[in-house]
């Protein structure tokens, strides 16, 4: 009696089975080597968002590696693992804040959807009403009827008091255009002044500005503000608004989230929340070069920035900044000199108006990973000078 080969090939099989190792799955095997895992990935995400920072052509592929780590610690559930998460908590923690804005409802990079954002911090974000007055916004839409814009605010200044008065200069950004126009660089920035007492932000409120001649005018105006607390630091809330401007001459202002237009992460590039202003070169007047200074000493007086919980700013490490050792002393406490982080830090000493600073980005920590190679290329200079 003869068996078929294909019975014979079969038992011979069933037999051999007991004897062949179970191949171990792919997350024990990132597991059981997690430090070389974490090590290649971190150089694949820098790699990545370098190619990013240098170019917006370079996003997709950081999104391509950044979107497998974030999957691959899903699946594996490694930051349930307690070994794996307690010898790399900070890649861990790193990873989930910068995969936030890789959710479709999370465009601004918050760890709440952008509705939500937006609904509870209306009242932080909101352009005050003489802002919004046709005959104002007329005026600040052109280069040229700029100057009459300005006397607008001296009018309001004038019925305003000595401590509520607004402040405002016109400059040239050195480098970043509006969302809506990458080559569009001129700017009016009003501060507004808020009240404590009152629980009201300062409001830093920008409005671009139309280069002169342009028949497709600048549409964005965005308004960041700063919430002042007792223990030495600020929250930082953001919005982007977007003009419209209909053939009957008149101007709707409404949020771009709103109108369907998107957003954009605002920690990428605001990291210090508010940011301090360093105009081209010439592009501020004679008259207005005060303003920019106390505009700036402004921003210097708020202390550290925070997000409104909306955002845990410790999971991204210290970003790039232009101060002094004496501002990060008082930032970070008197002993961070002598901390891994300080001494990861680059520092290059740098003129402003009236101090000597230095610009200083951490080159060994997941901070430069954020503030120099993951930010896109709108903001690959310093995000503080943007």
């Amino acid at each position: 009696m003869r068996f078929p080969l294909n019975v014979v090939a079969c038992c011979l099989l069933l037999l051999a089975q007991p004897t062949f190792a179970k191949t171990p799955s792919r997350c024990s095997l990132i597991k059981s080597r997690a430090d070389n895992w974490v090590t290649g990935r971190v150089n694949s995400l820098v790699t990545s968002a370098r190619a990013a920072y240098e170019s917006d052509d370079g996003l997709p592929a950081y999104h391509r590696v950044l979107d497998g780590i974030d999957r691959t610690l899903r699946r594996c559930k490694l930051s349930e693992d307690a070994d794996f998460s307690n010898s790399h908590r900070e890649f861990v923690e790193y990873v989930a804040t910068i995969s936030l804005d890789r959710k479709p409802d999370h465009e601004l990079g918050f760890n709440v959807p952008d509705k939500q954002y937006f609904d509870e911090t209306r009242s932080f974000v909101e352009i005050p009403d003489y802002l919004l007055q046709p005959a104002f916004l007329k005026l600040v839409s052109r280069w040229e009827t700029l100057d009459k814009a300005k006397t607008f605010l001296r009018q309001l200044n004038s019925t305003r008091s000595a401590s509520d008065q607004l402040i405002f200069f016109s400059y040239i950004s050195r480098h970043l255009g509006t969302p809506d126009n990458d080559n569009s660089y001129r700017r009016l920035l009003i501060v507004v002044p808020g009240n404590l007492a009152l629980g009201i932000p300062d409001k830093w409120v920008q409005f671009g500005i139309s280069d002169p001649g342009q028949r497709v005018l600048t549409r964005n105006l965005s308004v960041v503000s700063a919430m002042i607390n007792a223990n030495g630091t600020f929250d930082a809330y953001f919005k982007d608004y977007f003009r419209t401007y209909r053939r009957n001459g008149s101007i709707n202002v409404k949020g771009r989230w709103e109108l369907g237009e998107g957003d954009d992460n605002c920690a990428q590039c605001h990291k210090s929340g508010v940011l301090p202003i360093f105009p081209a070169e010439g592009s501020v007047s004679s008259e207005e070069q005060e303003a920019v200074e106390i505009v700036n000493a402004r921003f210097r007086s708020y202390g550290s920035p925070r997000f409104g919980n909306y955002l845990d700013q410790t999971k991204l490490g210290p970003g790039l900044s232009t101060a002094g050792w004496e501002d990060r002393s008082h930032r970070f406490g008197k002993d961070f000199a002598a901390t891994n982080v300080s001494r990861a830090m680059t520092c290059q000493s740098e003129s402003t108006h009236t101090t000597r600073e230095s610009v200083c980005g951490s080159m060994g920590t997941s901070s430069f990973w954020v503030s120099r190679t993951a930010a896109p290329a709108s903001c690959r200079m310093n995000p503080n000078r943007c």
